[in-house]
C-alpha cells in the first residue's frame, strides 16, 4: 500500500485500522526516562502499533566518539521490522511518538535510509489521537504476517565529522544546527559536556515545523523554512545526537528536498573531540579552538 503523503491524519489511519499492508509504529520515548515510552505503550496505544525503544531499537550501544545516539546495526533493526511483518517496499509503515514528531522522524529516516520509502508520520502524533477519541489497545500486538526486510543502506545520506571539517568555505553545502537557539549560541548546554556550534552553521531550530499542539505546518510553511537555500546543492543537518535533526529533514522532505543529508553523530560527536572548532555567540562564552 502506498501512503497518501509523508503525512497521514489521524482520522486516515483510523479508517485503515486494520488494513494487513499498514505498520504502526509506536516511537514514544523521554530522554531523561528511557523506560517512559514502553511504559506509555503498555498503557494505551494505537491498536495494532508495535513499539520501537529509540535506544534499543533505533540507536546503537554509545561508543567514545560516534554521538549520544549512534545508528543503529541495520541488520537487527531490519530484523526487528520482520518481526513486525513490515515487507520492504509493499507495507506502509506509519510512526508516531508524542514529542511533535521528535522520535517518529528518526524512524521515518531510519526506514528510508534502510530503503524502505514506504513511510509516513502520523500528523499530531498519539495527542491528537487521543484527542480525536479514536480507539486505543493495551494489546501486545503480534504481526499478522511473515515480514520481508533486506536493508539496502543509502550511505550517501549520512556525513561525519571529518567531512564537515573539510567543508572549508563551500558555498554549495549548507549545515544546519536543528537545536533551540540558546543551545545553538551557547548560552545552555542541558545535555552535552560542551555548549555551542559547529563553526559555519545555521541554526533552524526543529520545533518549527509543527504547533504547538504537533500538527505539522503547511507544506508553504515548510518551503519558507528553506527558502533561503533552495539554490544550494546540499543541506547537511545536525541536532544533539542526530535524532531531532531528522525533524528537519522530515521538513525538507515536505517542501521537496528529500534527499539531504544527516550528520548522524551530531553536536554530541562533535565535541567529544578536544580539537574540532566550537563557536558560541553568547557573551557569557567564549570560542574554543
Amino acid at each position: 500500500m502506498t501512503s497518501p503523503s509523508l503525512l497521514v491524519s489521524p482520522q486516515w489511519l483510523a479508517e485503515n485500522i486494520g488494513n494487513p499492508q499498514i505498520a504502526i509504529v509506536d516511537c514514544r520515548f523521554a530522554l531523561a526516562n528511557p523506560q517512559q515510552g514502553q511504559d506509555e505503550y503498555n498503557a494505551g496505544h494505537i491498536p495494532g502499533a508495535f513499539y520501537l525503544n529509540l535506544d534499543r531499537d533505533l540507536s546503537s550501544p554509545v561508543q567514545p566518539h560516534g554521538g549520544r545516539h549512534p545508528l543503529p546495526d541495520p541488520d537487527r533493526l531490519s530484523a526487528k521490522l520482520v518481526e513486525f511483518g513490515i515487507r520492504q517496499g509493499e507495507t506502509l509503515v506509519v510512526a508516531y511518538d508524542s514529542s511533535r514528531m521528535a522520535f517518529a522522524a528518526r524512524c521515518w529516516w531510519l526506514l528510508r535510509y534502510l530503503g524502505h520509502e514506504n513511510v509516513a508520520i502520523l500528523d499530531g502524533g498519539w495527542p491528537q489521537w487521543q484527542e480525536g477519541g479514536y480507539l486505543v489497545s493495551q494489546e501486545q500486538e503480534q504481526a499478522k504476517q511473515s515480514g520481508i526486510f533486506v536493508p539496502q543502506l543509502q550511505r550517501d545520506w549520512v556525513v561525519d565529522g571529518e567531512q564537515i571539517q573539510q567543508l572549508g568555505d563551500r558555498e554549495d553545502v549548507v549545515l544546519v544546527d536543528s537545536r533551540d537557539y540558546d543551545r545553538y549560541i551557547g548560552k545552555v548546554e542541558p545535555i552535552d559536556p560542551v555548549a555551542g556550534h559547529i563553526p559555519g552553521a545555521i541554526n533552524q531550530p526543529w520545533k518549527g515545523i509543527t504547533t504547538e499542539s504537533g500538527w505539522s505546518k503547511s507544506v508553504a510553511d515548510q518551503q519558507a523554512r528553506w527558502q533561503d537555500y533552495q539554490n544550494t546543492k546540499e543541506i547537511w543537518v545536525y541536532c544533539g545526537s542526530g535524532v531531532t535533526a531528522c525533524v528537519n529533514l522530515f521538513s525538507l522532505a515536505l517542501a521537496g528536498r528529500s534527499r539531504e543529508k544527516l550528520y548522524a553523530g551530531s553536536w554530541s560527536d562533535w565535541c567529544s573531540y578536544g580539537d574540532r572548532p566550537i563557536a558560541t555567540e553568547f557573551p557569557g562564552e567564549r570560542a574554543k579552538a
